[in-house]
């Protein structure tokens, strides 16, 4: 039976030990099935790739309100400039050059230390599309399940023999219908009711808005069998990127896929036009001046767009009911340390 092995605990020799390890031989080959069939579903689609630089001046998380991870700023022949923590600015330029929307698969970067559910560099698949909220997401479970079907065919029998039991993908990769959806608003009522004497654990209030925490989306995700879909939270507790429902002005029109350690998707519906990303940026306090690339793209070239990023790693935990993320890592990286290979 495959166990997770900690093998990051030792920093020194990690990349010998890895060598000798089964769990990261069978790591290798399903992060080739994601690439080579994450290429496969979008050229099915006509969404085309985009090549892209890491760094960048517009960060997605410029720690105003309803940001979720610190910047990683860096210094390069003397400016100033940032490692990105999502590509999602490139890919909303991208849908203004192509039809059907653009993705891509590379690093990605975050500030924090990290911990069994974070890690300092992590892949991400993301996707931008023309549409609203309800076509990312519809795109997102077609994602999912064709990936978690290809696992099934190439990989099922090693992974039935090293796991014992992988009901957990069949179950997704042959989904009929949609994933179950439940706003916020009544994912807190579930809570409640299902664990009254809990709630303060599973849901914070932070500066006038409500979040869900790491043990509240575990709660859910066992009331609803291990899968749910949590849309339209606090406007304020996601970035100023997302649109604001028009039918209930304290929400967002984003949404969380929660599956395996919790949120490993997360997607929304973004900004259309100029004066309402003036607003949204004003409203969560951050200096548009910063941004204003961004505004005169939405000025001249308006156009709705919805997208969504999935941490590889995440859905590859997922996949092996792995419950630290630091051992996703094939290559070691802890900030502020020097790590090699």
């Amino acid at each position: 039976m495959l166990k997770e092995p900690n093998l990051w605990k030792n920093e020194s020799n990690y990349y010998l030990n890895v060598l000798e390890s089964d769990w990261y031989k069978l790591l290798v080959k399903l992060e080739n099935l994601i690439t080579k069939e994450t290429v496969y579903f979008y050229n099915s689609k006509n969404i085309l790739t985009m090549h892209l630089p890491v760094t960048t001046g517009s960060i997605s998380s410029p720690m105003g309100k309803g940001s979720d991870s610190k910047p990683v700023k860096v210094n390069i022949c003397g400016v100033d400039t940032y490692l990105a923590d999502s590509m999602q600015f490139f890919l909303e330029y991208g849908c203004r050059l192509t039809e059907n929307g653009v993705y891509y698969i590379m690093p990605t970067f975050r500030g924090e230390e990290a911990d069994e559910r974070h890690l300092c560099q992590f892949y991400h698949s993301e996707a931008e599309i023309p549409g609203n909220l309800n076509d990312v997401m519809d795109l997102v479970e077609e994602y999912i399940k064709h990936l978690s079907r290809k696992i099934i065919e190439e990989f099922g029998e090693v992974l039935q023999h090293e796991l014992g039991d992988i009901t957990h993908i069949k179950k997704v990769a042959n989904y009929k219908g949609k994933f179950p959806r439940i706003t916020f608003d009544d994912a807190e009522k579930k809570l409640k009711e299902k664990f009254p004497d809990k709630i303060d654990r599973f849901i914070i209030y932070d500066d006038g808005f409500r979040n869900i925490t790491s043990d509240g989306e575990k709660a859910l995700m066992q009331i609803y069998d291990g899968l749910i879909w949590v849309t339209n939270y606090d406007k304020m507790a996601v970035p100023f990127y997302q649109k604001v429902d028009e039918k209930n002005k304290r929400s967002a029109k984003n949404a969380d896929l929660l599956m395996g350690i919790g949120e490993t998707v997360g997607c929304g519906e973004r900004n259309k036009t100029d004066l309402e990303l003036y607003k949204s940026l004003n409203e969560h306090n951050v200096n548009s001046k910063e941004y204003e690339w961004y505004i005169e793209m939405k000025k001249k070239f308006p156009l709705q767009t919805s997208g969504f990023g999935m941490g590889i790693e995440r859905y590859l935990m997922w996949v092996l009911k792995c419950k630290d993320i630091r051992n996703m890592q094939i290559c070691l990286r802890f900030n502020g340390r020097n790590i090699v290979p």
